[in-house]
């Protein structure tokens, strides 16, 4: 059946994909396509495989599904998954870009039944269009408003049973209503050292790459626990592996392409060490802000905030307090400086719990 498009309907088609997920071309894409090849995440897995079931037993869609985590961990990757579980299109499209409430509109006018939007970034939404997607996600209508003054009138579309999948990395900025209308929450956490090491040489598989146990053990160590980079560095290693005239990616080219890139053994990178070295030399291990800190190593806060604080953090390696950031004594001994003394970091963490 052919679809005539409005404007704003073929304006969409500029910033969205609507795809039945095709078999991935060449090296492009390394993404698992089903539930069964998804490595890791085992309780979202399992969560999802039983509302999934049970939907296609109902023969419904599926509840929206909201994921989020830090970057990099797969979620627009098992958003793909669930569709194909589902077997049914699914059309992405990001926050920012759904600018006007008509451009929502013709996203989901164009949805056939039980078919999957998702919408990354999703809490950068503006918030006249989330307001449209309120009885969107409920009743399974659009409502708005023709002409203007006393004759105005309140229409209600109709639309197909759909399922919304959004995912973020700040759930927090997320507001009430929004996030209460979403029947199933998936929060996904860092992978494991173990988990990343099957990623790498699945993915290794998939580009053609012959590599040894012991290299891939080394680039899921130093990958901060996220398939994304682990998937980077790989191709990386490989590249240096090929110049090197090895048919094989041994250890030895794990470690000397990571080296070249100046990304040490638990996966801090430059930047990562300039700002501890930062800390501790400029700023006597802090309490110091984040935006002086950013001003010191000519880096943007945001970035540090969101990029190189998380993975800092779960180290030990720093603290965030009322006051500012604090290097800890991990920290200090990962660049090989002394830390001071653990009576001078108990008085200032009692200072910043009296500011509290």
């Amino acid at each position: 059946m052919a679809i005539s498009f409005s404007d704003a309907e073929q304006e969409n088609e500029l910033i969205t994909r609507s795809t039945a997920l095709p078999e991935d071309a060449g090296e492009g894409s390394l993404r698992p396509r089903y539930l069964n090849e998804y490595i890791g995440q085992e309780r979202a897995k399992e969560n999802l495989r039983i509302f999934i079931q049970a939907a296609k037993i109902r023969g419904e869609a599926l509840d929206h599904v909201l994921l989020h985590g830090p970057p990099g961990l797969g979620k627009t990757t098992l958003a793909a998954v669930i569709a194909n579980e589902m077997g049914v299109n699914m059309r992405i499209t990001s926050g920012p870009t759904i600018e006007k409430p008509g451009d929502l509109a013709a996203l989901l006018t164009n949805l056939q039944e039980n078919d999957i939007l998702f919408v990354d970034e999703i809490h950068r939404m503006n918030r006249a269009v989330e307001e449209i997607l309120y009885p969107a996600m409920e009743d399974f209508t659009l409502d708005f408003i023709i002409g203007k003054g006393p004759s105005a009138k309140n229409v209600q579309l109709p639309l197909p049973k759909f399922t919304l999948i959004g995912a973020t990395t700040r759930a927090g900025m997320l507001s009430s209503p929004l996030r209460d209308r979403f029947g199933v929450i998936c929060r996904l956490e860092t992978y494991s050292a173990e988990e990343l090491t099957e990623i790498v040489e699945r993915a290794a598989k998939m580009l053609g790459i012959d590599i040894e146990h012991s290299a891939a053990e080394e680039v899921a160590k130093r990958s901060r626990g996220t398939p994304r980079i682990a998937n980077r560095l790989l191709r990386r290693v490989r590249d240096y592996a090929m110049v090197k005239g090895h048919d094989t990616v041994l250890l030895s080219d794990a470690k000397g392409s990571l080296k070249m890139l100046e990304i040490d053994e638990l996966g801090l990178d430059a930047i990562d060490i300039k700002l501890l070295t930062s800390m501790a030399e400029k700023f006597k291990g802090g309490p110091c802000g984040l935006d002086t800190v950013a001003a010191t190593i000519n880096e943007d806060a945001g970035t540090i905030e969101d990029v190189y604080e998380p993975y800092l953090l779960q180290l030990g390696f720093i603290a965030r307090t009322p006051r500012g950031r604090v290097l800890l004594e991990k920290g200090y001994k990962h660049i090989g400086k002394k830390p001071p003394s653990a009576e001078k970091q108990y008085t200032m963490f009692e200072a910043d719990n009296e500011n509290e």
